[in-house]
């Protein structure tokens, strides 16, 4: 039989029960409780998906799962160890130089996923001594590396590239600078000015760093991003990718210079300490790849569906924001409206999240609509439908 812990460690126990209680408690009283959803593969169990980021319909298609279990049967289901023990393999190399052709860059570095990627960039590149520069709305991993990395950092009001400027101004000139942003911003849907940026990278001699998670597969005319092909290594240095989103996997990439990729590999924790993708990952991402160069109408087809989504969203009066990307957000502003919406769309057969507070600024609550290739046009119609009856029965 278990002997009680001793009054001091009972008390010290219970403060922290006690503390965590009340952060929870706080978190139901301001609307802002997250629930996990249990989905299923089963088709009857079903909703409409317009929540993931699967822009191209990849995630279920049968030829990565084929390629992800070929290789599983040949490598094994996991790779063992971390990259720099024993855990890479030449299926690693294989999709690492797939990665750095597609972006046009000389090489690419793989890791488990873009929050690691991010952390292991800014960790690696940056110290005390360094000052980086974020816009306001860049990704929680790009605001999290900052901080890991001890350097100076300062944010910039979003997608103003006069703040920006200012910012880096009054930088002392002989230190090492650091600009970073995402590439298609991943609540808003707007596209960073990445020659604004480059322009003002080069003028201020700062690296700049762009996070193409949402860019990559979808946007470029190739399907090569934000950045991709149309911006040299000398104008971005630093392009970070990942493979759970248009490409329908798992992980992720930084793709440059040899000299950058020789550095993260010596010094990104992320990279050191993490066990290597496992090679059906590999494999599967190998075969996306090969869907996105053989089948541009993927793509197409997505555009089209934003274009189509836009403009009878228009006419319905939805509160549509600046994006001419998937990521379609309805601006509603207040949690409870949000929270009303988002049941009322799930009751109907929807899934689409539901973001709030601190993922979003205050006041700035909204739904967020992916778009996807693999959505028919009849699954934007009911969609059109059901949200142009709320708007109708807010305003009657």
């Amino acid at each position: 039989m278990r002997q009680p812990l001793p009054e001091s460690r009972a008390g010290s126990t219970e403060m922290w029960r006690q503390w965590l209680e009340k952060r929870l408690a706080q978190q139901r009283g301001d609307g802002l409780w997250r629930e996990r959803l249990t989905m299923s593969p089963s088709p009857s169990a079903r909703l409409r998906d317009f929540a993931s980021n699967d822009y191209l319909g990849l995630a279920g298609d049968p030829r990565l799962a084929e390629a992800q279990a070929r290789a599983a049967r040949q490598y094994g289901i996991g790779s063992r160890a971390s990259h720099l023990v024993n855990g890479h393999y030449d299926i690693h190399d294989r999709l690492e130089a797939r990665l750095a052709e597609l972006t046009g860059r000389p090489r690419a570095l793989l890791f488990s996923t873009g929050y690691m990627a991010n952390l292991g960039v800014l960790q690696a590149l940056c110290d005390s001594s360094t000052r980086i520069f974020q816009d306001r709305y860049n990704h929680a991993s790009l605001l999290d590396g900052a901080a890991l990395s001890g350097a100076r950092s300062r944010r910039f009001h979003h997608s103003a590239l006069e703040d920006l400027a200012l910012l880096l101004s009054r930088a002392p000139q002989d230190s090492l600078k650091l600009v970073a942003s995402d590439g298609v911003f991943s609540m808003d849907g707007d596209r960073a000015n990445i020659d604004g940026l480059t322009a003002l990278c080069q003028r201020y001699e700062a690296a700049l760093m762009i996070d193409d998670a949402h860019g990559l597969g979808v946007l470029g005319k190739n399907g090569d991003g934000c950045v991709g092909q149309r911006y040299s290594t000398q104008e971005v240095p630093i392009l970070v990718g990942t493979l759970g989103k248009a490409l329908g996997t798992a992980g992720a990439f930084v793709a440059g210079e040899s000299l950058l990729i020789d550095t993260l590999i010596q010094f990104a924790r992320p990279y050191l300490y993490t066990t290597a993708q496992p090679p059906g990952i590999t494999a599967a991402t190998l075969t996306a790849l090969d869907i996105l160069h053989d089948e541009p109408e993927r793509r197409e087809r997505l555009h089209h569906h934003i274009a189509y989504f836009r403009h009878h969203g228009d006419e319905l009066g939805l509160p549509l924001m600046n994006s001419d990307t998937p990521i379609q957000p309805l601006l509603l502003g207040d949690v409870e409206r949000v929270i009303r919406w988002s049941d009322i769309l799930r009751s109907q057969g929807f899934m689409i999240g539901a973001i709030r507070e601190p993922t979003v600024p205050h006041g700035m609550a909204r739904l967020r609509i992916a778009l996807s290739a693999s959505h028919t046009r009849d699954d934007i119609d009911a969609l059109l439908d059901t949200l142009g009856e709320l708007i109708k029965r807010e305003r009657s």
